[in-house]
């Protein structure tokens, strides 16, 4: 085990640093998937409106990403905004959203660059109003020759969306080669016609405000991620709080559907008898 005592990265604040010191350095996700929970129960916590929790989630989303990038996680992926939401929030509300992702894109960008981060989306981007895509791009654009970790925002995403798209895709690029008659679908076709087609699985995924479900978010992706739920809702989340969840991570032993080291050893001993 390769602690991290003497390499704490520049930009940590007291707490985050010790923290940092009890990480494995071999064992730090290569992806970290956030279902961004709680704005909503927070405002209302605080008898304020819903937008004002949005509005303060900014601050999480800052010092998250910060965190994230300076320990060096190679992915990061926020869920950010839902199909659903168009169709379950008020009107007011999504307006209110789209304008508040459109500042955070402008204000955030020359963070973006010091901290060395590419920005990335999925989700039906076609379907977003049209001068928050032309601020989309731009902020893709000016992040495009960053090196260092990958935040992707999940934007008007649905994971089952992403599915039908993907299948669309297959049986469109089928079409185009030759036929559907010997179209072969395995588990690499449909990961290759993803929206995520270019990240890694996430190792971990983390959930705000104690709810236990994944919200039709990278449903495929998260086959074999470890779970972390935090009762912290959003906007009171730090990057101290993303540290305690990869800490719980690394407690986990992965074993992708088989047995860890002891079972592996009982079972052989069982067989022999």
């Amino acid at each position: 085990m390769t602690t991290l005592h003497d390499k704490v990265p520049n930009g940590l604040n007291h707490k985050e640093a010790d923290l940092y010191r009890h990480l494995d350095s071999a064992r730090l996700p290569k992806h970290i998937a956030i279902i961004m929970d709680g704005n909503g129960r927070w405002a209302r916590r605080r008898h304020m409106p819903r937008v004002a929790g949005h509005r303060a989630g900014v601050a999480a989303v800052r010092s998250t990403v910060e965190t994230a990038a300076r320990i060096h996680i190679p992915a990061l992926t926020l869920y950010a905004f839902s199909e659903e939401n168009w169709k379950k929030r008020p009107v007011s509300e999504v307006s209110f959203l789209m304008s508040l992702l459109s500042r955070y894109l402008k204000a955030e960008v020359p963070t973006l660059n010091e901290n060395n981060i590419r920005l990335e989306y999925i989700g039906r981007q076609h379907e977003l109003p049209g001068d928050v895509q032309e601020r989309m791009s731009w902020a893709r654009e000016a992040t495009a020759r960053n090196t260092g970790m990958v935040l992707t925002l999940a934007l008007n995403y649905s994971a089952r969306t992403e599915l039908v798209d993907a299948f669309r895709s297959i049986v469109h690029a089928a079409s185009q080669n030759g036929g559907i008659d010997h179209l072969r679908i395995d588990e690499q076709t449909v990961s290759e016609h993803l929206y995520t087609r270019n990240l890694p699985d996430p190792d971990l995924v983390v959930r705000t405000s104690g709810e236990m479900r994944l919200s039709n978010f990278l449903l495929w992706q998260l086959a074999y991620a470890e779970i972390y739920v935090t009762p912290t809702l959003w906007p009171d989340f730090r990057g101290v709080h993303l540290l305690e969840g990869i800490a719980e991570y690394q407690k986990r032993e992965r074993r992708y559907g088989g047995l860890n080291h002891h079972d592996s050893r009982t079972a052989a001993e069982t067989l022999k008898t």
